[in-house]
């Protein structure tokens, strides 16, 4: 396949691009860290899927983690390098910048429903927290039977605010939103389907993932847009204003004395001691 690449060596080493065929393959590359998000992860993925908009080669795009797994959620190093610089990270939070609506970590997930073509993730192993959240992002998704999927926020002390009220809203009923946000609980494959959380469960999902794609590449594309955005403006809230909530919230939650306990509690394996 031919690389798609155009960053510096940072950017290739967390995402590699290829295209083939009206296809773009997206891989998340950090498979020795289960591709866990660090900040130049973070801002791969955002760089990744802002490259692919308005592409005329592209009709379809599969997200996926190279290795065992999908995606296992934020890096906990990142936790310090956050602390360290807390007012930045919450002025990074509340302004998103011009022309965008999600700021710089809500990016690598809301990216995939501002793109008009549809994308499919691929996911296998742990699908967890900021890995959930970026797939829950994608227009379909296709995983093994061994996939386990957490919103898992909750266990350090903070909410979901990756775009979660983009899309989770359209996939499962408000109490059940709730749990899995508040308990973090994980959940297997067969429940996560019943739930409507996952697209299909396949043997291969990314052989599915590709046959599906090569479907969708064969019709019109702007049938396939057009389809896209007719339920993404049906299904969802104004973006500004809910996007707002979750970095106002999260501004307010980061680095709090019980979130910072909640990081401490897992880092230390013992029960947290929260006020």
């Amino acid at each position: 396949m031919l690389a798609e690449n155009k960053w510096g060596t940072d950017m290739v080493e967390r995402v590699n691009v290829n295209v083939k065929d009206f296809i773009a393959e997206v891989a998340l590359s950090r498979p020795d860290k289960m591709n866990a998000l660090d900040l130049k992860m973070f801002a791969a993925i955002s760089e990744a899927g802002e490259a692919l908009k308005g592409r005329k080669d592209v009709r379809v795009v599969i997200l996926y983690g190279q290795g065992e797994n999908f995606c296992a959620g934020i890096d906990t190093a990142v936790f310090g390098d956050m602390i360290a610089r807390i007012n930045e990270v919450r002025a990074e939070m509340l302004a998103p910048g011009e022309g965008n609506v999600a700021n710089i970590f809500q990016k690598p997930a809301h990216v995939w429903q501002e793109l008009e073509m549809p994308v499919i993730a691929a996911l296998n192993g742990a699908v967890f927290g900021g890995g959930a959240q970026i797939a829950l992002g994608a227009d379909f998704r296709f995983a093994s039977a061994d996939t386990k999927i957490s919103i898992m926020e909750s266990k350090w002390g903070l909410i979901p605010d990756m775009g979660i009220t983009q899309n989770l809203p359209k996939l499962v009923r408000a109490d059940q939103a709730k749990e899995l946000m508040m308990t973090a609980r994980i959940l297997n494959s067969d429940e996560a389907l019943s739930m409507g959380l996952i697209s299909r469960i396949c043997d291969d999902p990314m052989a599915e993932a590709r046959r599906f794609a090569a479907e969708l590449a064969a019709r019109s594309p702007e049938a396939m847009q057009g389809v896209k955005r007719l339920v993404e403006d049906a299904w969802t809230a104004t973006p500004a204003r809910s996007l707002k909530l979750e970095a106002t919230l999260q501004a307010e939650i980061i680095a709090s004395e019980n979130q910072i306990e909640a990081v401490m509690a897992n880092v230390q394996k013992r029960a947290p001691k929260f006020k």
